[in-house]
């Protein structure tokens, strides 16, 4: 009997090791891997996001075989600089100064959706319009490496990807990434593709209006059109190009130098 227990123990210490090495390298693999991703992608111009694949696979599983994405890469010089400034405007006011992560921003936002959903409560109506606070390092994160949906495993992800861009990338790259691989219209990202599609030129000849319309329609491009606004574009753009004046036009871009 003896020897039989002494042989049980024997036979558990192999497993426990291996269960230790898997614990303690998959978090370490993980880091590693994720952090090289992010290095390369500081030099590399991603060829396709990952909303970008699963737009693709979406399209697919609906029986759309004939979608295609709208994808052309344009450095930050090549983009007409009222683009860029027009997201900054519409999205993120406070990018140059944040580390990733707006928490003023969110602490408002926090508020302002209370504030909804008790109105909402009392008129006995659904909520409409809650207030975001993603910054543009968030939605860089979130469209180049992740998946679409709520959870907290994703929102994880997020910020995790959130810290290594912000550690390893410049905010010019973030700024530029983010202008590339955004959807701007249902299968079309980025500044090229949109300005393309939507007015027929390319991307370094927008004007402050154009791009102006295309921050307009985000965070949801496949319910408004840049190319032929509606009302609540109109006044979304109207008001950007305010707030672009404001923070400093086009020469606000040499603050991120």
């Amino acid at each position: 009997m003896a020897d039989g227990d002494k042989n049980r123990r024997t036979q558990a210490r192999p497993r426990r090791k291996r269960l230790l090495r898997w614990l303690v390298g998959l978090p370490l693999a993980f880091l590693v891997v994720t952090t090289l991703q992010v290095i390369v992608l500081r030099f590399v111009d991603p060829p396709f996001s990952a909303f970008m694949v699963a737009r693709q696979f979406e399209a697919i599983g609906d029986g759309d075989f004939g979608y295609r994405s709208a994808y052309a890469w344009r450095d930050l010089d090549q983009i007409a600089p009222a683009l860029p400034v027009s997201l900054v405007a519409a999205e993120d006011q406070n990018f140059a100064g944040h580390h990733g992560f707006d928490f003023d921003a969110i602490e408002k936002a926090r508020e302002h959706n209370q504030r909804m959903v008790e109105r909402a409560e009392k008129r006995g109506t659904p909520v409409k319009r809650l207030r975001g606070a993603s910054t543009i390092s968030q939605q860089t994160a979130k469209n180049l490496f992740l998946w679409q949906g709520r959870s907290w495993v994703r929102k994880g992800l997020e910020a995790w990807y959130t810290v290594l861009i912000e550690t390893f990338w410049p905010k010019r790259r973030i700024l530029e990434v983010y202008a590339n691989i955004v959807e701007f219209g249902d299968g079309t990202y980025g500044a090229q593709a949109a300005a393309r599609h939507f007015f027929g030129k390319d991307a370094s000849r927008l004007g402050p209006e154009e791009a102006a319309r295309l921050a307009a329609v985000l965070p949801a491009p496949r319910r408004y059109d840049a190319g032929h606004p509606g009302p609540y574009v109109q006044r979304r753009s109207n008001a950007i190009q305010r707030q672009a004046r404001q923070i400093g036009g086009a020469a606000w871009l040499h603050s991120l130098d």
